[in-house]
């Protein structure tokens, strides 16, 4: 099944023993995305930029979206195995990674097993490193709309927040939203949204890495960003001001330059 736009398409492909649903857009060398909690949540104006040189991969994980749930796999850990031997088939590698928030992490813990997956990683917002300060937002603790909301600083000063997120959820988003919050909790939930081996296990990741963060996230403590800086040795660290947990939508061209420009 494809379902086609002007600048993306939307297919469900066979991939590595189940269901996977690929969103695809642009031209240039290929761009892996990997998704957040919350599952893909559109095509958002930071791909459309960045689709203008480059060609957009954004595969919903298994168990999210319209991607078929595998039994087998109980953590991030267990994803990121599974895409090891997934990601050839999506998308023909090495190949620039950028991850937002949980798919910063996963992107994390691919890089610290499979280095070779990669050429770039942009880890963005992620929980994956317990915060050296703070506490990272517990999701399960609210339903999905005040969530969403909290990882935004000024969303009602955002249209493309209205446009993703505004008005009354449809039936059908939020049965999408209820399945991406029950996989990520069985992905997440003990220990809650972090892995205590990886910041070890990041030691040995040298790959080229920018690891992008709004200064005001209150989903994930800034310090995880520094923790994520300090373990991956030679990443490059942004701040942004002005800015929660999605960089990509808050400070969508200044996110794009920065990705566009590490690239």
């Amino acid at each position: 099944m494809t379902t086609a736009s002007r600048t993306w398409t939307e297919e469900t492909i066979e991939v590595a023993g189940t269901r996977l649903q690929l969103v695809k857009g642009g031209t240039g060398d290929p761009l892996l995305v990997l998704h957040d909690e919350m599952g893909h949540s559109g095509w958002l104006r930071a791909y459309e930029e960045l689709a203008r040189n480059r060609t957009v991969y954004i595969p919903s994980h298994p168990g999210f979206g319209g991607s078929q749930r595998l039994d087998w796999v109980m953590t991030i850990r267990d994803l990121a195995g599974w895409y090891r031997g997934a990601l050839n088939e999506i998308v023909p590698g090495p190949v620039d990674v950028v991850g937002l928030s949980l798919g910063g992490w996963l992107a994390a813990e691919m890089a610290a097993m499979c280095p070779h997956l990669f050429k770039k990683l942009v880890v963005v917002s992620a929980p994956g490193i317990r915060p050296p300060e703070g506490e990272i937002f517990d999701m399960f603790l609210v339903t999905a709309q005040p969530y969403i909301e909290a990882g935004f600083l000024h969303p009602d000063e955002l249209p493309e927040y209205g446009e993703l997120f505004g008005g009354d959820p449809t039936p059908e988003v939020k049965e999408t939203r209820e399945v991406a919050r029950e996989q990520s909790c069985r992905l997440t939930w003990r220990p809650y949204m972090h892995n205590l081996a990886l910041p070890h296990l990041l030691r040995n990741v040298t790959l080229p890495t920018l690891i992008v963060w709004g200064k005001q996230d209150a989903i994930v403590p800034v310090s995880a960003a520094h923790a994520y800086h300090e373990a991956i040795s030679g990443s490059r660290l942004e701040l942004l001001d002005d800015c929660g947990h999605h960089p990509e939508i808050e400070q969508s061209e200044k996110f794009v330059q920065l990705v566009r420009d590490f690239l």
